[in-house]
């Protein structure tokens, strides 16, 4: 995704901030996925096999976006979940890049990019669905903290 196409709808996020606010905010590598729809590479994300119970938040924003209860292993190098904490915590863009159509995923609060949702692909989930998300998009609170 492009910035402009990112900043088009900035102003309908509850969390809004100038694009120098987020490279305050964020380390540089934050700021690629977070900001510019960037991807980690598959295998290296911090949240990639953890089994830890907790809530999974916007690393921008900390709106809480999934819970490790819908977290499932799906072997494709990404922290992957079946379904968000509800449906009104993500939003969801064509994303032509690739040369496909896919879907993007954004924290509904800020707008910031997380990963895609794919269906269809077999996997045995309550929605045959699979949020495909970046690592550096979110963060873990434990149950308990």
């Amino acid at each position: 995704m492009t910035d402009s196409a990112q900043s088009q709808s900035t102003s309908t996020y509850q969390v809004t901030k100038t694009d120098q606010e987020w490279r305050e905010q964020l380390s540089p590598e934050e700021y690629a996925v977070l900001r510019q729809a960037g991807t980690e590479r598959p295998f290296v994300g911090e949240y990639t096999d953890t089994t830890t119970e907790g809530v999974y938040s916007c690393r921008a924003c900390n709106a809480e976006l999934f819970r490790s209860e819908t977290k499932f292993e799906s072997h494709c190098g990404w922290p992957s979940f079946y379904a968000p904490l509800a449906e009104d915590r993500v939003e969801y863009l064509e994303d032509r890049s690739l040369g496909r159509v896919r879907t993007e995923v954004r924290c509904a609060t800020c707008g910031s990019h997380l990963g895609h949702v794919f269906e269809g692909e077999g996997y045995d989930t309550p929605t045959d669905q699979r949020f495909c998300m970046n690592s550096i998009s979110l963060t873990l609170s434990p149950l308990g903290d």
